[in-house]
């Protein structure tokens, strides 16, 4: 009798964000026979985006999860086999490569294609989940746009959050930057660019207490953890920028990653480490980290994978 909890395939997608979608769409259309499982959050991070307004050929904007729709049924119609699950464990020391779904279920595969995407790393207030998409958000290069002539307020001190608080001052009335230290992390350049503009305010050993509205963003109370002092700033959006985290734990094993656990890839190419083996989408790009440029790694892997599959065929 067949094992039912063992299965092969050709070319296994792990991920369903822009990457993973798209990485679909070319494998079904090479006749890869791709298998999709989609992870714990189906769509990826923009099902948490209402407005996608910078993403080519939607000209009046489109809804985050109605996008990831469009992708889902496109992939779908070219043969994607897309499915519910999670991948738990792998095992990429031979070949062909191990994946454990949900615990329980091993599927084998000649190529593996990674686009788990990363998870923005939040503050852990009821009120930021509660307002998540309604004025509280966790790009500024996504979401800067509807705060247009606004104020804001951005909670970070790294690279990202300096570059972001500079982003949105090209937008906003005024930016309040929430620092917990008496310093930044960020590199001496883009802290002289944060000091240096007049619509920055940067508040110093200061920590966010709450962030006030009912139906969306009307003020964040924040507290000095000096004098231990509140006050509320009447802010219209709120952005969290205190970093990204790759969903790369259960591949570390085996592939190389950096200090942060983003996957390297070859310069150039989807390729990892392993041999069959590629990584596209946030999961490998803490650069730009936008919904287009995952989408194009993810043409990427599909057609690194196609070439790989051709080239063992031909051995």
């Amino acid at each position: 009798m067949e094992n039912t909890n063992s299965e092969h395939v050709k070319c296994l997608i792990i991920g369903s964000g822009p990457a993973g979608y798209t990485a679909a769409i070319y494998a079904a259309r090479a006749n890869m026979q791709p298998v999709m499982y989609q992870g714990l959050q189906p769509g990826g991070q923009l099902t948490i985006t209402n407005d996608v307004e910078n993403f080519p050929g939607y000209p009046d904007g489109v809804m985050g999860p109605a996008m990831m729709e469009d992708l889902k049924n496109q992939a779908a119609r070219f043969g994607t086999d897309v499915r519910y699950g999670l991948a738990t464990a792998v095992d990429f020391s031979g070949h062909p490569h191990q994946v454990t779904i949900d615990e329980h279920k091993t599927i084998t595969a000649d190529t593996v294609i990674i686009a788990t995407g990363a998870s923005a790393k939040w503050l852990g207030l009821e009120s930021e989940a509660r307002l998540n998409g309604s004025g509280v958000s966790a790009c500024a290069v996504c979401d800067g746009f509807f705060y247009r002539g606004k104020e804001v307020a951005i909670v970070g001190a790294g690279d990202t959050a300096a570059e972001e608080a500079t982003y949105l001052a090209n937008l906003c009335s005024k930016v309040y930057m929430i620092v917990r230290k008496g310093e930044m992390r960020a590199s001496k350049i883009m802290q002289k660019r944060v000091v240096d503009n007049p619509k920055i305010e940067v508040l110093w050993n200061t920590v966010t207490d709450e962030i006030l509205g009912e139906h969306a963003v009307e003020a964040v109370r924040v507290k000095n953890t000096m004098t231990h002092e509140t006050r509320e700033i009447p802010v219209e959006g709120f952005f969290v920028a205190i970093g990204h985290e790759p969903n790369s734990k259960i591949f570390q094993p085996f592939l190389h990653h950096d200090e942060q656990g983003y996957l390297k890839t070859i310069p150039g190419s989807s390729k990892t480490n392993v041999d069959g083996v590629f990584a596209c989408g946030d999961v490998q790009d803490y650069t730009y980290r936008q919904a287009v440029t995952a989408a194009g790694t993810g043409c990427m892997a599909a057609l690194d994978a196609e070439r790989y599959l051709a080239a063992l065929g031909e051995h």
